[in-house]
């Protein structure tokens, strides 16, 4: 089978590689659609993802879809439409018993935490434990389902936050985490979103997602002590102190996008000042079928998909991902000739 694999920096490749048999207990996809994410991106370009180094060959990949090409119990059907929780959880832990994702010794498709690596999604053919597995509803399409996973992740950023109902909401970057979050943020029922970031062209895809507002960093100023809600989405750590700054006092700013394993300086004074709550939000636990439901309900969450490239130009893919004045979600098409 085909598959992308990546063997350090700058050193990606598509390879033929042996098809996996399922063991007891495992079900064989045929993978449609594979999202290229941040982690992908880190890997690729940097050959780690903050302190996961790739040391083995890794096929990257979390965000999938596809259909059932084997199911030795019987229960799938060869052809069911599917997207998969990328995560298996490990051993539950006092004071986190309800968040799986947080128990030490899981692992995570396309990851470079475990030794051997945990290989991902990126490949013609995946084996996944049955319980992985989420069927698709009729009428949601592969391609959409792909962002699944993503969605998971912003609606677990919001799930952090609280109800959302009735508040003022800002999402800070509008990369393909802060475009669903901000898409996520309306359907849970914020009264007004309002999405930031350097670029006009992700600004341009937050207002064709239905936001209420935008600004346009370093042009334009975050209107200070005004949103109930904060969500940073960009990763990148100067954005965490403006993020302070556009809370208004006794505010909720949550940290959803990844920052660098490393000290930055932030402005802690409106913390203090404002009695914010400052929370992190890492992955999601089973928010993936809120996502699914959602996908289903609201189509025009797909336009955040921007590019979709065959499995043999993943190199351009991944470039162009990276580049985010032009895109937002990237897709690879792994299975050409699968229904969309």
């Amino acid at each position: 089978m085909k598959a992308i694999v990546i063997h350090g920096k700058d050193d990606l490749r598509v390879e033929e590689v042996p098809t996996p048999e399922p063991a007891e207990g495992q079900v064989r996809l045929r993978i449609a659609y594979g999202g290229v994410c941040g982690s992908d991106l880190h890997y690729w370009a940097e050959g780690a993802n903050g302190e996961y180094v790739v040391r083995e060959p890794l096929v990257p990949g979390h965000e999938v879809s596809g259909t059932v090409d084997l199911d030795p119990a019987g229960e799938l059907a060869p052809g069911t439409p599917v997207t998969v929780h990328p995560a298996t959880f490990g051993t539950p832990q006092p004071g986190i018993e309800d968040r799986r994702h947080l128990w030490p010794g899981g692992a995570y498709l396309g990851s470079a935490s475990t030794r051997p690596h945990t290989q991902g999604g990126m490949s013609e053919y995946l084996l996944v434990r049955r319980d992985m597995v989420r069927v698709l509803p009729a009428g949601l399409p592969l391609r959409r389902a792909a962002l699944a996973e993503p969605l998971a992740v912003a609606l677990h950023g919001l799930t952090v936050a609280g109800d959302v109902t009735g508040r003022r909401v800002l999402v800070s970057g509008s990369g393909p985490i802060g475009l669903l979050t901000a898409a996520a943020a309306l359907a849970r029922g914020a009264a007004e979103v309002v999405a930031t970031d350097v670029l006009e062209g992700p600004l341009e895809r937050a207002r064709a997602l239905g936001v209420h507002g935008t600004v346009r960093v370093g042009a334009e100023q975050i209107p200070s002590g005004a949103f109930d809600v904060v969500l940073e989405c960009s990763g990148v750590p100067a954005a965490v102190s403006p993020a302070l700054v556009g809370a208004r006092r006794g505010g909720v700013v949550v940290q959803v996008g990844m920052v660098p394993d490393e000290a930055r300086p932030v402005n802690l004074a409106p913390l203090v000042s404002k009695e914010l709550q400052l929370r992190g939000s890492f992955r999601f636990d089973d928010e993936i079928d809120e996502a699914i439901g959602l996908l289903a309900d609201r189509p025009g969450i797909e336009d955040v998909v921007t590019h979709e490239f065959p499995a043999d130009r993943a190199v351009e893919a991944f470039a162009t991902a990276r580049d985010s004045a032009v895109s937002g979600k990237v897709l690879v098409s792994l299975a050409p000739g699968e229904p969309r």
